[in-house]
């Protein structure tokens, strides 16, 4: 078996021109790819310069494979099975900026230089007042890229064509405005200039964008196959579903310079992002929440196997077809393919994902997740989506603790006052009780839920036919 390296493998080079902060699985199972992707099938021709934006990290072990690495995709793509193995050349090389700091600082002075993208966790979008521009480097992810826009800004004399395009993928809703705002707070903390403040306005732009792709990361359990099946000693291969979607809000002159579409890559270039982002959480994070306490009680344990199920894999359906979907306001043809996408995403075969590990904090998740379709069904329908409301007494009936039918153990798991709340409740043996004291804790919902009209009814009625005829029967009695 052959070392990973440039000797032993073909590297394209490049014209450089994006800079990555992180070097994690996600970015080069889904950013690194993608650029991968557009370098085949566009002009893009460029490649990614891999900053490490804590001092200890990963770059080492890349450079060592000469950045040089495999992803491996897996899932169902149309109904068919895939496995799919890609060699990803488009890292040029990777950078220590705590040990290369004058490396680091070169970057900004390369002429071809176009991109910024980061991931950097949701901590790492952080305004850190202790940060100085002459540390080396700051020690904030925005305090390094103000100091490396500082410095072109500098090199090239504030010429207005050297700007850049800066896509955040962390895990924020509107990552871009807040990267932004946080640019602007050491533009001010390190009194840098209108000229300067004015060049980052007109001629950078930082954008919001929304990211979507499970990335499991480094397959332990298959890494021996997939060496031998390689004949490489690749230690950094990454795993990932097959579906991807990047949505980013810009307009259609980032998207010229930026030719993911043309790649038949799933890459959105949209006015607005929040509409993308309110349907991922409604139509993927919504069901989740709901199947898992529905699926469990059931007797179903893993998420494939719920989607299959002849009752529970309707009721999914009908909470995302029916229900869920009827709340958004995006085109029904695109909110129908995204569902359909999801249902595969959950056919999984290569994925085994346990209901029970989707089930910590399941009240603060209904209620971000699934509360908001809830109150915009009754008010664009006249009436409660039945399945969203046996999903809220599916997860108040888990939270009973105990056992299952099968003798399988109920653990749930939330924040102390809502279990406690939870076992005091139950201890009274009344649904009733149960239903109006969970529905009335405006410690958790921020509101009174009683005052919903008819929801007090019908979680207790749905608690009531749990209690005494299973979660089967009482799925079947709304499908």
């Amino acid at each position: 078996m052959k070392a990973l390296n440039k000797e032993t493998a073909v590297k394209t080079v490049r014209p450089e021109r994006i800079i990555q902060f992180g070097e994690g699985n996600f970015l080069r199972a889904f950013v690194d790819w993608i650029v991968w992707n557009m370098d085949q099938k566009t002009d893009f021709n460029s490649s990614v310069v891999v900053v490490q934006p804590i001092d200890k990290g990963m770059v080492d072990m890349l450079n060592a494979q000469d950045d040089l690495y495999h992803v491996n995709l897996q899932g169902l793509d149309k109904g068919e099975a895939v496995n799919s193995l890609t060699m990803i050349d488009v890292i040029s090389r990777g950078l220590n900026p705590y040990t290369r700091h004058d490396e680091f600082m070169k970057l900004a002075e390369q002429p071809e230089m176009r991109f910024v993208i980061s991931n950097t966790t949701e901590a790492g979008i952080a305004f850190d007042p202790s940060c100085k521009l002459d540390d080396a480097p700051a020690s904030s992810y925005p305090g390094k890229l103000t100091q490396l826009l500082y410095h072109r800004f500098k090199t090239f004399g504030g010429d207005p064509t050297k700007g850049w395009i800066i896509f955040p993928c962390e895990l924020i809703f509107l990552n871009g405005h807040k990267l932004k705002e946080t640019i602007y707070q050491y533009i001010e903390l390190w009194n840098l200039g209108d000229a300067f403040k004015q060049w980052f306005e007109q001629s950078c732009g930082v954008y919001a964008t929304l990211v979507d792709r499970i990335v499991p990361g480094f397959p332990r359990k298959d890494i021996a196959a997939i060496k031998e099946h390689l004949q490489y000693d690749d230690n950094l291969v990454v795993q990932a579903e097959i579906f991807h979607l990047w949505v980013i809000e810009a307009p259609q002159e980032v998207a010229r310079e930026f030719p993911a579409d043309k790649a038949g890559l799933n890459v959105l270039f949209v006015p607005s992002e929040e509409p993308y982002h309110e349907r991922k959480v409604t139509l993927l994070n919504g069901p989740h929440t709901v199947l898992s306490p529905v699926a469990y009680l059931s007797g179903v344990d893993i998420v494939r196997d719920a989607c299959q199920h002849p009752i529970v894999g309707k009721y999914i359906h009908k909470v995302m077809f029916e229900e869920l979907m009827e709340t958004l306001n995006l085109p029904k043809p695109e909110l129908e393919q995204f569902a359909a996408d999801v249902l595969e995403r959950f056919n999984n075969p290569f994925v085994d994902h346990q209901v029970t590990s989707i089930m910590l904090n399941s009240f603060p998740k209904f209620q971000t997740r699934d509360l908001p379709g809830l109150k915009t069904y009754l008010q664009r329908k006249g009436e409660l989506p039945k399945g969203l409301v046996l999903g809220l007494a599916a997860i108040i009936t888990y939270y009973k603790g105990g056992e299952r039918f099968d003798g399988a153990p109920i653990v749930p798991n939330d924040a102390q006052d809502i279990m406690d709340l939870l076992k005091d409740l139950w201890a009274t043996g009344d649904t009733r009780q149960v239903a109006e004291g969970v529905l009335g804790a405006t410690s958790i919902w921020g509101e009174d839920l009683n005052l919903i009209p008819g929801l007090t009814d019908a979680v207790q009625a749905n608690l009531d036919s749990i209690q005494q005829g299973g979660m089967l029967d009482t799925v079947l009695s709304i499908l």
